[in-house]
């Protein structure tokens, strides 16, 4: 019998081994032909322990070739992928722009912050885990800790861990603790500013104040690298904010606003709302009667139409009567009264007679063109609609001309005020630097009469119920509103809204640079409740302080002559412009 060659001693002829259709590739067909035959030709020797020998040189190598991929991916993932920096999404995906006041001042900005989670299934020893991280970070919750580790799964434990907080519990070196990358929105002036800016949520989205009005626009600027500028001035804010607290402290009051605007442009430059640990922003969403601030729209409307003018008289020697309704004056006169006296003793009766000659029609248009039947267009999405009468009865239209029956919002007051005071232009109101985009003023009234209720105004703070807004050289100009608060039953005196509305400088060309100042003062504690006593001084003291920073120079006074001589008359004021 032949005996048959062991196949490995047969010589394969060269033309029988596997071809691979690309050369270079000819090593590993031979490689791989070799490890295919290596088990045989060990147990065809007799030597089984090369067999094994290979055996664990193969799942060595396997394991290699595994570990060796691995390490590329990584490598690969660490240096050219993008990496998830936080949960819900990329930090990157929520970034903000930083906010800005008009001079570049930071008010908000986006900080790396980190969250902690903590996987007990992954956790070595509990209570180690407990202990440590307690003592590096006492602050956190222990219930919540102490949940987490002898818990069922995965959950969040802190988050907006600072830098320095997330390296102290790395650095401890545990099993199943793990760290996710996160936005915050911080604010590096705390409370400053704090009803006009508003806030985020957790997920980066814009939830009240001008975060909230501007969201998309600071994504997009926040994409691009670039602050968002913002129209007031932080300078302005502080001044705004310091003088409502210490009117807030000298009144006794429950609430005020203040709010400084750019007439011209309509830029605020300034809002505060107090007090501040409150979460409204009253300037734009609280709701008053404000009193004889309201007789500067009926008298601007009659003296636009033609109804008067300032040498109309008007009598108030007795009670005026409609129907029952018997409607007198705080600070009685009990004569007849000129259009100019009716506004600086702030005649309710001269006011009403004025309004209820208009009629309706009249009076319900100027409210309109000077925006007091509307929400204020400005960014500001808690800007509130007004609170408006069900009818326009010659009885209403004497309340609407002193400021009762209609409740309004300061930021409609400020606007309407700054539309009489800039040559007659309706300019909305707007937070971004420069002034709203794309909206044309609106014409309200003529420029003459706007120059005649600057001049009212300026004479009402020289002669009439403003004295206490008086700034030395600002030629500060404005009017006083006083109002009682219904308490369901009816007006009470003790509860009151005291108010002022006054413009600087009240002298110099229409379209020259003028400043807006409003504060409220919502009931205060103590007599007289009066806008002139509790509010106008706030005023006065805002335009002193912030004059630099407008660039407003204090001159002569032309309305009140040092060498005590009468007030120059209107006739005059128009001749020196």
């Amino acid at each position: 019998m032949s005996v048959q060659p062991h196949p490995s001693s047969v010589r394969r002829p060269v033309g029988r081994r596997p071809r691979l259709q690309t050369p270079s590739w000819r090593w590993l067909a031979e490689g791989v032909w070799w490890v295919e035959h290596s088990f045989e030709r060990a147990r065809a020797h007799a030597r089984p322990e090369e067999d094994s020998r290979v055996r664990i040189f193969l799942v060595l190598a396997a394991f290699g070739l595994v570990f060796a991929g691995l390490g590329l991916k990584a490598g690969y993932a660490a240096l050219f992928e993008p990496v998830d920096v936080g949960y819900r999404g990329a930090a990157s995906d929520r970034s903000r722009a930083d906010l800005v006041d008009r001079n570049g001042r930071l008010l908000a900005t986006d900080v790396i912050f980190y969250a902690m989670f903590i996987d007990p299934s992954q956790v070595w020893d509990r209570d180690v885990a407990y202990r440590e991280i307690r003592r590096v970070m006492p602050g956190l919750d222990a219930d919540r800790l102490k949940g987490a580790i002898w818990g069922e799964r995965p959950v969040i434990v802190a988050s907006g861990l600072t830098p320095d907080a997330r390296a102290r519990v790395h650095d401890l070196g545990l099993g199943g603790v793990t760290f996710a990358m996160e936005d915050g929105r911080v604010y590096p002036l705390e409370g400053e500013a704090k009803h006009l800016i508003g806030a985020t949520d957790t997920g980066g989205q814009g939830i009240s104040g001008v975060e909230l009005a501007f969201d998309k626009e600071l994504r997009a600027e926040g994409a691009a690298g670039e602050p968002f500028e913002l129209s007031i001035d932080l300078r302005i804010q502080g001044v705004v904010e310091s003088e409502l607290a210490t009117t807030m402290a000298e009144t006794g009051a429950k609430a005020g606003v203040a709010i400084v605007t750019n007439v011209q442009t309509g830029e605020v430059l300034a809002m505060a709302s107090w007090p501040e640990s409150g979460s409204r922003n009253l300037a734009t969403s609280g709701h008053y009667e404000m009193g004889s601030v309201f007789k500067s729209f009926a008298v601007a409307a009659g003296l636009d139409t033609g109804a008067a003018d300032m040498t109309t008289l008007f009598d108030a020697s007795e009670p005026f009567m409609i129907g029952k309704r018997r409607i007198t004056d705080f600070h009685a006169q009990n004569r007849v009264m000129t259009l100019e006296e009716v506004y600086l003793h702030s005649s309710n009766i001269g006011t009403s007679r004025l309004a209820v000659q208009m009629g309706p029609v009249v009076m319900k248009d100027y409210f309109g063109r000077l925006g007091l039947l509307d929400r204020a267009p400005i960014e500001l999405r808690e800007s509130a609609a007004p609170k408006l009468p069900d009818d326009w009865t010659p009885s209403t239209l004497a309340s609407l001309s002193f400021g009762y029956g209609i409740m309004v919002t300061p930021v409609q007051v400020i606007a309407a005020v700054g539309s009489l005071s800039n040559g007659g232009r309706y300019v909305p109101l707007s937070l971004r630097k420069g002034g709203a985009v794309g909206v044309e003023p609106r014409a309200v009234v003529t420029p003459q009469t706007s120059l005649n209720m600057l001049d009212l105004m300026r004479r009402n703070v020289v002669r009439g119920s403003g004295g206490r807004a008086n700034a030395p050289g600002l030629r500060v100009g404005g009017k006083t509103g006083s109002a009682n608060k219904w308490t369901g039953s009816g007006y009470d005196p003790a509860v009151a809204v005291g108010t002022f509305i006054g413009v600087f400088p009240a002298d110099g060309p229409l379209d020259a640079p003028r400043y807006a100042i409003l504060v409220l003062v919502d009931e205060p504690g103590q007599y007289p409740r009066t806008g002139g006593f509790v509010a106008a001084p706030a005023v006065g003291r805002i335009a002193d302080r912030i004059a630099p920073f407008v660039g407003v120079e204090r001159a002569d006074d032309r309305w009140q002559l040092a060498d005590g001589r009468p007030n120059p008359t209107l006739k005059d004021m128009e001749a020196s412009l």
